[in-house]
């Protein structure tokens, strides 16, 4: 397989035209080797527009949402990133190059040690790898100046949204199947928070998500 015709046909067909305009962004998807995040029996797919299993019930995103992301927190190279949900380490990875530093949480210690291997072999030194529940917050490293969320969350945790410095941006797939939107959230000031809703996605929840209050009859 031409890893390389593949990574173009990924950026040129499915990301550019997800309006990931960001050339800086796009710039970022070669310089950051997907196809060395994915399983050995996927990595032929790892250019694919679909989610990847990566063991412990995850999926890898497809990869015109990770760019989107990557996109709409856009973290300058003097802010602290906390990613809730390791995952592959591939997020982690495209955040750490844009990033001075990136805090990220794994609930499954199977999956944590995946991806920090990913990540090591990757040379990513500004990542701190932690295995815990962070899905309701991370409060030993905050304040962060961009928060990722990478499962869904029926509804966004004040307490994340308080961990938020001043100009910080929080993105979060928000609702519950099948109707879910991505949000970014930015805090102008202690309380003062702007939500805007960026497209429509679908994405499985993050463990132990926050859930609304239900009616009990």
């Amino acid at each position: 397989m031409n890893f390389e015709q593949a990574r173009s046909n990924m950026v040129e067909q499915q990301i550019r035209t997800w309006e990931v305009l960001d050339q800086a962004v796009l710039d970022l998807l070669y310089a950051v080797p997907r196809e060395d995040f994915v399983p050995p029996p996927y990595r032929t797919l790892a250019f694919a527009d679909m989610e990847i299993p990566i063991g412990e019930g995850e999926k890898m995103m497809a990869p015109k949402l990770e760019a989107r992301i990557v996109q709409a927190v856009a973290p300058r190279k003097s802010e602290r990133v906390l990613e809730v949900g390791t995952g592959s380490g591939y997020l982690t990875a495209l955040l750490a190059h844009r990033a001075a530093h990136v805090h990220s949480v794994e609930i499954r210690p199977a999956l944590a040690a995946f991806g920090r291997a990913n990540l090591e072999r990757h040379g990513a030194d500004n990542v701190t790898p932690e295995i815990g529940d962070a899905a309701r917050g991370w409060p030993t490293r905050a304040p962060y100046d961009v928060i990722v969320l990478t499962g869904s969350t029926p509804v966004l945790p004040k307490a994340l949204l308080e961990q938020l410095s001043p100009g910080g941006r929080l993105f979060a797939v928000v609702g519950e199947a099948p109707v879910m939107v991505a949000r970014l959230v930015t805090c102008s000031a202690p309380g003062a928070l702007r939500s805007v809703e960026l497209f429509d996605t679908l994405l499985a929840p993050l463990a132990n998500a926050e859930q609304p209050p239900r009616f009990i009859f």
